[in-house]
């Protein structure tokens, strides 16, 4: 089993640094999963935060594919960056996705395509991120059903839009986020190793002013002071895990048990 991951910040797992500063996330704990389920798997993420889609079929593909020996399962995501800048042509990404999964396929790689969860209810210009989200999800389901791959739509789940399983950014998942698309993943692929986590309680039902206020001051003007500079969180940034590095069943230290709802 080699499994890699390409991606933007959402594979990369920004959101989920148990030490603070390296980002773990969904793709390591599905890496872990497998693991547990196979003993051992070969991993490399080639995922980088700010990166839009066409880099990632492109660029991150073709890394993917140089990997020797060639990876045996790859999860596709991407799309989140390009949703939130404003115009952009979402039918081409959509061409730039199917381009990629036939790549893969051709190469003899199992793909799983991913619909990141929406972050649009903590956000400003919430329905228009929400509309372009929807389409590209749709347009991905589609992909999906039509070339009989494995589609995992965490878009659509209402359970992960709850406050509770963002960071202070409302743009990345926190680890409880994380574990809950590593869970929903390995499942749809078969392996039962990591639990659904249960749902965690929160205080109230969406974000407070004060909250508002610090995300504006803390997250969104450092993003548009960015945005408006031609900066991203990801320049000059390099994959974390480039290339193969074994993980094993023992070490990944996930229990065996049966996934909740």
């Amino acid at each position: 089993m080699r499994y890699v991951a390409v991606g933007d910040s959402f594979t990369e797992g920004v959101g989920d640094e148990p030490d603070g500063v390296h980002p773990r996330g969904w793709a390591d704990l599905v890496a872990e999963g497998l693991a547990a389920e196979h003993g051992s798997v070969e991993y490399a993420n080639l995922a980088i935060r700010g990166r839009l889609l066409e880099p990632i079929a492109t660029g991150q593909i073709d890394a993917a594919l140089a990997l020797a020996p060639r990876p045996t399962l790859l999860t596709f995501n991407g799309g989140g960056n390009d949703m939130l800048r404003p115009g952009g042509d979402l039918a081409r990404l959509i061409g730039l996705t199917r381009t990629a999964v036939r790549r893969c396929r051709d190469a003899g790689i199992e793909v799983v395509l991913l619909a990141g969860a929406d972050p649009s209810s903590g956000l400003p210009f919430r329905d228009t991120i929400r509309s372009r989200g929807e389409y590209l999800t749709t347009e991905i389901a589609a992909l999906a059903t039509e070339q009989d791959l494995t589609f995992v739509d965490m878009f659509h789940d209402s359970e992960i839009r709850r406050p509770v399983y963002w960071s202070a950014d409302r743009l990345h998942l926190n680890p409880i986020g994380h574990q809950r698309v590593a869970a929903h993943v390995l499942h749809a692929i078969g392996v039962h190793t990591l639990a659904v986590p249960d749902p965690p309680a929160d205080q109230v039902s969406g974000y407070r002013w004060t909250e508002d206020l610090r995300f504006t001051r803390s997250h969104l003007a450092p993003w548009v002071i960015r945005r408006l500079r031609g900066r991203s969180s990801g320049d000059d940034r390099e994959a974390k895990h480039p290339t193969w590095s074994r993980i094993s069943g023992t070490a990944a230290g996930l229990p065996d048990r049966t996934p909740g709802k």
